[in-house]
């Protein structure tokens, strides 16, 4: 997201678009956040690639815990639309709940360990 850690690795070829809402949880995991499956709803940013090179770049940046799938999320428009999430899949016993699902109200950005 705008003003965190991974996004000048989207500023290199992608373009925002709008924010989003999907289903799921969401983890706090110190410096990032993680989306695990669950009820609720985790808001995002959505974010059009613009150069091939970007989501290999991304890949590497979130690492083996994290894997990229798409998913349908609802865009602040109320369009549905298939976009590339990441899911985390590493260990959660660390990880701190985030139950509105929003991570930059949870942990604004310049607001990290």
């Amino acid at each position: 997201m705008r003003g965190y850690a991974l996004h000048p690795v989207l500023a290199r070829g992608a373009t925002f678009v709008e924010q989003g809402r999907m289903r799921g949880r969401l983890l706090d995991l110190g410096r990032y956040p993680g989306l695990i499956d669950g009820r609720g709803t985790v808001r995002g940013e959505l974010y059009r690639i613009d150069a091939p090179e970007v989501l290999p770049a991304l890949d590497r940046e979130e690492g083996y815990n994290f894997d990229r799938r798409p998913a349908t999320v609802t865009r602040t428009s109320g369009r549905r639309a298939r976009a590339w999430v990441y899911w985390y899949r590493g260990p959660q016993h660390r990880a701190v709940a985030i139950p509105d699902g929003d991570y930059r109200r949870a942990r604004p950005a310049g607001d990290h360990p």
